[in-house]
């Protein structure tokens, strides 16, 4: 198997396997115990906070450990127009967001709140002017994505966060598909990771917090994670969290230059009929999102089953609908339906890479009754 979607999720590296090893077998008691071993346990979670922590880079702020970034992010709305002044009942937000940001502002709007969805161009990307242009003080948030999972490209998301600031409004940054990728710029005020879009487990993210921006519990319980979310933490997965964050950020320049690289042996390999979705400038390199027209997508996955890939979002495949975000950027259904995506990074070669899209565009021209 040749596994080309990192969006969806990483391998889990040998270093974060190895961090959570301890936690799994003897070291297994509950970090909220009095006792030594849940002392020591306690410790584990705040050594991996601090990983956390330094890797997302933001001064003036710090994070809780969730279960997933869709909690997170929920949290994050949710909690946030909980205690928003009175007046400021809006979200701004973005089409082409992912679905946990879309279907919660769907959800608060239908109690009450108004939420700005603003539209993307054909590069995917807002016009700052937009954004200027709705903010104003009845805005409680605004959430956008710095990189985005279907289609990789990068949104301006520090600018942003500084129209954002000078309306009063929070800022929300989904960054869970950034963290380890693309710097994390100033400026938000809530931003929320995944463990295991970074290599490690899965079932463990966080929501950083700016200083004086804390949102309102979202579970409530014992209020074990820094008197703000409820239940027992997992000491494996937070230090499965922490090793993979603290490899990311050492790791930076060489997973970067090494996605380079693999991003031009792609498009190098690609005859010419395929067409890259979204902005290949301002973008993620790890993130190929390519449509050929005339192209069935699902009918190539199915045919290339040693060969892991994705017509769009791990979220929201199997639900028989177009992509939301490829649809934002002008894409007819047609042309949604024959797009897939690559993803690709740290353990990735360059032979494999190669060879699994010369495959695919072999297999994609043979459908299509082309000449090899």
């Amino acid at each position: 198997m040749i596994y080309l979607d990192y969006q969806a999720t990483t391998p889990v590296a040998p270093e974060a396997a190895e961090a959570m090893r301890p936690w799994v077998e003897a070291q297994f008691a509950n970090p909220h115990s009095p006792s030594r071993w849940g002392r020591e346990a306690a410790a584990a979670i705040e050594v991996a906070r601090g990983q956390v922590e330094r890797a997302i880079g933001l001064e003036g702020g710090s994070l809780a450990f969730t279960a997933s970034a869709t909690e997170a992010i929920n949290w994050a709305l949710k909690g946030t127009l909980e205690k928003a002044p009175q007046g400021r009942s809006r979200i701004v937000t973005v089409a082409s967001e992912h679905a946990a940001v879309l279907d919660t502002c769907d959800w608060l709007e239908g109690r009450g709140c108004d939420v700005t969805r603003l539209a993307v161009g054909r590069d995917g990307l807002i016009d700052l002017a937009d954004v200027e242009a709705v903010l104003d003080d009845r805005v409680a948030m605004v959430a956008v994505m710095l990189v985005n999972n279907e289609i990789g490209v990068i949104q301006p998301v520090g600018e942003v966060a500084r129209l954002a600031r000078e309306a009063g409004a929070v800022m929300l940054c989904d960054a869970v598909q950034a963290l380890g990728r693309v710097a994390i710029p100033e400026g938000a005020d809530l931003v929320a990771v995944s463990a295991h879009k970074i290599h490690g487990p899965k079932g463990i993210a966080a929501l950083w917090m700016r200083e004086g921006a804390e949102p309102a519990p979202l579970l409530h319980g014992g209020g074990q994670e820094r008197g703000l979310r409820s239940g027992t933490m997992a000491p494996a997965l937070c230090a499965g969290f922490g090793a993979a964050a603290r490899l990311a950020a050492v790791r930076f320049e060489e997973d970067a230059a090494h996605v380079e690289r693999l991003w031009d042996s792609a498009l190098a390999k690609l005859s010419p009929g395929w067409t890259v979705n979204g902005s290949t400038e301002r973008r993620h390199r790890g993130n190929l999102s390519i449509r050929r027209e005339g192209l069935d997508a699902a009918r190539l996955i199915a045919d290339l089953r040693d060969v892991a890939f994705s017509l769009g979002s791990a979220c929201a495949s199997g639900s028989g609908r177009p992509s939301h975000v490829l649809r934002a950027i002008g894409l007819s259904d047609a042309q949604a339906r024959s797009s897939i995506r690559l993803g690709f990074g740290r353990y990735t070669s360059e032979e494999e890479l190669v060879s699994a899209v010369g495959r695919i565009d072999a297999e994609a021209r043979a459908q299509q009754g082309l000449a090899a």
